[in-house]
């Protein structure tokens, strides 16, 4: 999966861009550069809601540490932003998500799997899958095993029991993490999406299914919070 992100990449073309010095963050922004020593996982900036010269900035000072870093729910102007400080940084499309340096670490610890219950639910599955990815596990994901037909979570048994955690993403009934965690023994992390109808409530519906779940070894993160999920699931699998 780690190669078909760093292909989507090349969607967003970086631009020629002056340096921006990292005093330039005075008054918006601190980064945390000590983070991955203090807590073993580096710092993520969260691009929404920022400027692209405020990311042009952060991109900059990044740089200059040499500080590992993830770039989360970043649009095609955020990653130009990022990519023209850091032009060589992985950037994901789908996922939204760009990561500095490019290759992620060598993978130790257990295996992560990241199962989502249907297409529309990508994104936050493939923002989960290269979180943890990047935190240094190995990583394997697994599409469209929704609820609907339960075979094909069956199907999935082989590799969904061999994982240390399975990151379960689901909109709608929310009800894959339940029936997920009913059938193997790693620890599930629930992942509600704002995918479905209006009863759904944009993720609340799923959301509340999931805090409600009678199987015992669920958690659940917020809606559409593929980077909680990921960097939880990544902690989990650890190595011991």
């Amino acid at each position: 999966m780690v190669e078909d992100a760093r292909a989507s990449r090349h969607d967003v073309a970086p631009a020629v861009d002056d340096w921006v010095a990292p005093a330039a963050l005075a008054g918006f922004a601190e980064l945390d550069h000590d983070r991955a020593r203090r807590r073993g996982y580096p710092e993520a900036i969260y691009c929404e809601h920022k400027s692209p010269a405020q990311l042009r900035a952060i991109a900059a000072a990044v740089r200059s540490n040499g500080t590992q870093t993830l770039f989360t729910r970043a649009d095609a102007l955020h990653a130009k932003a990022v990519l023209a400080m850091l032009p060589d940084a992985m950037f994901d499309v789908e996922a939204r998500l760009l990561a500095w340096p490019p290759e992620p670490p060598e993978p130790t610890g257990g295996l992560v799997v990241v199962a989502a219950a249907g297409t529309s639910d990508l994104p936050v599955a493939r923002e989960a899958l290269l979180v943890a990815t990047y935190l240094g596990r190995s990583c394997e994901l697994v599409m469209d095993v929704g609820v609907a037909g339960l075979h094909r979570v069956l199907g999935r048994l082989d590799l969904l029991r061999r994982a240390r955690v399975v990151v379960v993403v689901a909109g709608m009934d929310g009800a894959l993490p339940s029936v997920m965690a009913g059938l193997i023994a790693a620890p599930v992390v629930a992942v509600p999406t704002s995918v479905g109808y209006g009863a759904a409530f944009e993720g609340l519906a799923p959301l509340l299914a999931m805090l409600n779940a009678c199987t015992p070894g669920v958690a659940v993160v917020n809606i559409d919070n593929g980077f909680g999920a990921g960097h939880i699931a990544a902690q989990i699998a650890a190595p011991l």
